[in-house]
């Protein structure tokens, strides 16, 4: 049974349950762009380790992408 309770996804209120990835976060969002960080909390993970990083509950997630240009 999952427990739904909030998290801040780039400022905008999410649900969360308890076990959610980053990977799980993505999924739910139906977000198709390939982040290479995702800062929660003031601590960044790399996509290597979103499929097992845990979110906490009441977290401040922020979804970065990286751009380049010339």
């Amino acid at each position: 049974m999952r427990i739904w309770v909030m998290i801040r996804v780039n400022g905008e209120r999410q649900s969360w349950y308890e076990g959610m990835t980053i990977k799980d976060l993505l999924e739910d969002l139906e977000d198709s762009h390939h982040y290479a960080v995702i800062r929660i909390n003031d601590r960044h993970v790399s996509r290597p380790y979103f499929e097992k990083t845990l979110i906490p509950d009441n977290s401040e997630v922020f979804l970065i992408s990286l751009i380049a240009g010339g």
